[in-house]
């Protein structure tokens, strides 16, 4: 079994380029917001504790299948020990060597990220993402109150890879992690 871990900063294209990795790998994705969503919809706001254990019970259940891997996406702010934590915390719910998790970030500017914000696909699959004055106000807010871009050679693991996706779409940008990491084409039945 592979773990991806798939990051960036907000709307930089990280469930998008995980659904196409999809397509072309026998991953699976389990994006951010597949368990935010369900949380704010019951509890009417951010519930971290309530979010954190059902991702849990995700990685938990998954890691125990003979799938081929998981793509998780998420923010991961760097000047957060806790963020820092978190993966580690993710990485040690699955009992596979190093060299079978891999960590890809995504990177654009401000600018291009605003226009994904208001994506059909982003808005059809983050609820709370469809008030798209709000959602760009998180997007820039986000962004000034944490690191959310890596420095250079800040991030010291062996199948790290940095993507700058402005200009690539989404297929092209997975097709590139794909052969980057020399991973395994989807089957078909």
């Amino acid at each position: 079994m592979k773990l991806l871990f798939l990051f960036g900063d907000g709307a930089v294209g990280k469930m998008t380029v995980g659904q196409e990795l999809c397509k072309v790998t026998p991953f699976r994705l389990f994006h951010n917001h597949m368990m935010i969503e369900p949380i704010l919809e019951v509890f009417g706001d951010f519930h971290s504790g309530a979010i954190q254990k059902a991702r849990d019970a995700v990685f938990t259940e998954f890691a125990k299948t003979d799938h081929y891997g998981l793509i998780f996406t998420f923010m991961w702010a760097f000047d957060q020990q806790a963020d820092w934590d978190y993966v580690a915390h993710v990485r040690s719910l699955f009992p596979i060597p190093d060299e079978d998790v891999y960590y890809v970030e995504l990177i654009a500017p401000l600018e291009i990220r605003l226009e994904r914000n208001a994506t059909e696909n982003r808005l059809q699959n983050k609820a709370s993402k469809r008030d798209i004055a709000a959602s760009n106000q998180r997007v820039i807010d986000m962004s000034r109150t944490f690191r959310l871009v890596s420095e250079p050679g800040e991030i010291q693991f062996p199948n790290y890879f940095r993507l700058e996706n402005a200009e690539i779409p989404a297929p092209e940008a997975a097709n590139i992690i794909k052969t980057h990491f020399g991973f395994e084409s989807e089957e078909t039945p």
